[in-house]
């Protein structure tokens, strides 16, 4: 299949050229039988892998049954993924959503509530402090306070109430907060900005000067959450809890969409009924799926995997650093590498790897994303990393 068989898709996406029509754990075969161990596990929506068998009987079973009601009606798996997941989170409540927009776009407008009923901010006057260099979504909200012009050229007008200082500067941020300020929103890693790792202790700062200004502490753990960085959570690895979690992509095993903001009683209570809603949030198969997710993470198999391998990744691709490879920053079974510009774009060294039987995705032009499934062995590693090399040299 080509571009042309594609001809009534909008053009939104630039994809590599491959049609996919099958896959099994880390690998994927495309229309014409050939295999492709996969870098990319759809932006981490695939950590358990592709066609998972228990993820995938969980959702089997649930399609014989009961597939959606609308929250117009309860359902028996809401409950006991919401209790599941909010035990994962330390928290008491889960606003179930569907991708991970939606759960931006309602801690935006938890935030904004908290602010406005329970801190005493001003009607209208709420603001919340971001990143430069973030990466939430698309929709026009989200958008609107991103600096990739990409994003944010010929969207707007945009909505009001944002504040956007450098990433990993615990003192501008800081300085950014006032008595209107409702809340921080950020990514504790920023994955689509070419996996940047803020300083350490960061988000320990982040934590203290939240809670001393009594500002709600908002982590998009959507995709740095539920397995990837060698911990459930990101926020763990500084020994960090937020006020509110905002998660999805893993969270819907690769089957179905399912994002969720997870919070206290005292933060997400005060969400009312008729407020916020979503015809598909919380369904019966999508609660299925993501209470099977939970019972996965619990094991805690799939955090020691993406801290070992992990570990084994960097090692590889730390020998590459002056062949063709100029920076390396990793955390877990999540990495960017930064191509020298002599061997050529990101893009072209995807392009080159995607004919080695290797499937990854560049980003920001120089820097190619790695995020393997988390089944991913430590020998697939190794070839992948060796085709990484030829394309390099080559």
């Amino acid at each position: 299949m080509t571009a042309a068989d594609e001809a009534h898709v909008a053009r939104n996406y630039h994809p590599l050229p491959v049609t996919v029509s099958a896959g099994e754990g880390a690998w994927v075969t495309d229309a014409d039988g050939r295999r492709y161990l996969d870098l990319l596990s759809a932006y981490s929506s695939l950590n358990f892998g592709h066609g998972h068998p228990e993820l995938v009987a969980a959702a089997k079973d649930q399609l014989g049954r009961l597939t959606l009601t609308s929250r117009a009606f309860h359902n028996d798996r809401l409950g006991p993924f919401a209790a599941a997941l909010a035990e994962l989170c330390g928290k008491d409540l889960v606003l179930p959503m569907n991708t991970g927009a939606e759960a931006v776009e309602t801690g935006i407008k938890v935030a904004r509530a908290w602010g406005y009923r329970v801190k005493g901010i001003p009607a209208g006057r709420a603001k919340i402090v971001v990143a430069h260099g973030n990466f939430h979504g698309r929709t026009t909200t989200i958008v609107g306070f991103s600096d990739d012009p990409t994003a944010h050229a010929d969207f707007g007008p945009y909505a009001p109430g944002f504040v956007a200082v450098p990433f990993g500067d615990a003192d501008a941020l800081a300085a950014a907060i006032d008595d209107d300020t409702a809340a921080v929103l950020i990514e504790p890693i920023q994955g689509e900005g070419g996996v940047v790792i803020p300083p350490a202790g960061y988000l320990r700062r982040v934590r203290e000067i939240t809670a001393a200004r009594n500002v709600l502490f908002i982590a998009d753990e959507i995709q740095t959450g539920l397995g990837r960085v060698g911990a459930t959570f990101a926020c763990e690895l500084e020994g960090v809890v937020p006020d509110v979690y905002l998660l999805g992509k893993a969270l819907g095993g690769g089957i179905v969409p399912v994002s969720a903001v997870v919070a206290d009683e005292d933060v997400l209570g005060v969400i009312r009924p008729g407020e916020h809603g979503s015809t598909f949030g919380g369904n019966p198969l999508a609660s299925a799926v993501g209470l099977k997710v939970v019972e996965l993470l619990r094991t805690g198999r799939f955090q020691e995997r993406a801290a070992q391998l992990g570990a084994h990744l960097r090692a590889g691709l730390d020998r590459l650093v002056g062949g063709g490879v100029t920076e390396v920053r990793s955390v877990g079974l999540w990495a960017g590498v930064d191509i020298d510009p002599e061997v050529g774009t990101g893009r072209e060294v995807a392009e080159r790897l995607l004919a080695r039987g290797v499937l990854a995705k560049d980003t920001h032009g120089q820097t190619l994303r790695i995020a393997p499934p988390l089944v991913i062995r430590a020998t697939e590693l190794d070839w992948a990393l060796e085709q990484l090399a030829l394309t390099l040299k080559a």
